[in-house]
């Protein structure tokens, strides 16, 4: 199942770490991932993006998860919205930043 495989990626830190497992997860090669946006927070905005655009479904599962990675990702002061635009174009997604409580 694509959603435990993401949930036992995230470190406990709240990120993810980008790899060849969470861009097999993602429907992604590594290579493809990377190319996108080489950043710190690159990898736990996709899985943050997929798991809204994929996985609303099963929301509850995940909900804490989504909530820890984004107190993570803000924490690291990225350019938040560059990302999203971009994490939304690679997976074919239109999820609103407002929507990862980015």
């Amino acid at each position: 199942d694509p959603l435990l495989q993401l949930v036992s990626l995230q470190k406990a830190s709240g990120s993810w770490r980008l790899d060849e497992d969470l861009a097999a997860v993602l429907g992604k090669t590594k290579e493809e991932v990377e190319k996108a946006k080489p950043k710190l927070v690159w990898a736990s905005i996709l899985a943050l993006i997929w798991l809204h655009g994929f996985k609303m479904d099963a929301k509850e599962e995940w909900e804490l998860l989504s909530m820890k990675a984004a107190s993570w990702i803000k924490a690291q002061n990225p350019c938040q919205s560059d990302c999203v635009e971009a994490g939304n174009k690679l997976l074919g997604c239109s999820v609103k930043k407002e929507a990862l409580s980015l």
